[in-house]
């Protein structure tokens, strides 16, 4: 009776692949936009987010990975619909989070349609509003002002924060990606650095690799519906430069659970 029951607690620690589960092991929180996860991620030419392959890169057995992001959500709209909230009751302390937004936060402050985006930089202005879609009163702050949010809550639970600028769209001039190094790229990363968070220049190591490949490869081949959601292919690849700027990151603990590729 004895050993049975120690073998029946030991079937507990052990995942469906067969890996024993440690205990308590740090949580790695994704938030975000379809970029990070895609709804429509099913067969051939389906579209998919990084988050959905960030896992490869990791040694699963010593670090999880929860991918909370949402289609179609700002830094602002992921915070009003309770989404955030939500991920917040789950993080522990040691856990990490790791946010991506800006494809949407470029959109209408209000409208009867989505009502997402956000005040351009990273100041402290706000614009009162009644929300055209949601019919109530609402404070809409900067971008930079909800990226701090994400920020100072992730550190309040003893969560370690690492903010990404948003992956680049498939627009190309003369040869060259189009950077979002003046706008969303440069906001998140002064506020990352302002607040005191791990930043990774999401856009730009990206935005190498696909120079690296071609227009003609990159639009025909990753991009197979509009110019912003990847497939498959394009996602493991996008996942890749998530995992190669943790790497780089200066005094991160996370690196090391990176698995060695």
């Amino acid at each position: 009776m004895h050993c049975y029951l120690i073998m029946s607690l030991a079937l507990l620690f052990i995942t469906a692949a067969g890996i024993p589960e440690k205990k308590n092991k740090p949580v790695i929180h994704l938030v975000g936009d379809s970029t990070v996860k895609n709804g429509s991620g099913l067969g051939e030419g389906g579209l998919w987010g990084w988050g959905a392959f960030l896992h490869t890169m990791l040694d699963t057995s010593k670090v999880s990975v929860r991918n909370h992001a949402l289609g179609g959500r700002s830094s602002r709209t992921f915070i009003t619909q309770g989404l955030w909230d939500n991920v917040l009751s789950t993080v522990k302390p040691g856990d990490y989070v790791i946010i991506q937004f800006g494809h949407n936060d470029s959109s209408p402050v209000n409208d009867d349609s989505r009502a997402r985006g956000t005040l351009k930089g990273t100041g402290e202005e706000t614009r009162e509003i009644d929300n055209m879609l949601t019919k109530q009163h609402e404070i809409v702050h900067s971008y930079g002002w909800y990226l701090r949010k994400y920020i100072n809550d992730s550190k309040a639970r003893g969560a370690i924060p690492v903010v990404c600028s948003p992956v680049p769209r498939n627009i190309w001039e003369n040869g060259r990606l189009a950077r979002a190094s003046a706008d969303y790229g440069l906001w998140a990363g002064e506020t990352a650095e302002a607040a005191g968070a791990y930043f990774i220049d999401l856009n730009e190591i990206i935005a190498l690799k696909y120079e690296a490949l071609g227009q003609e490869e990159v639009s025909s081949k990753l991009f197979l519906t509009d110019h912003t959601h990847t497939n498959e292919a394009g996602a493991i690849i996008n996942a890749t430069a998530v995992a190669e700027g943790l790497k780089q990151l200066k005094n991160c603990k996370l690196k090391k659970y990176l698995r060695k590729r």
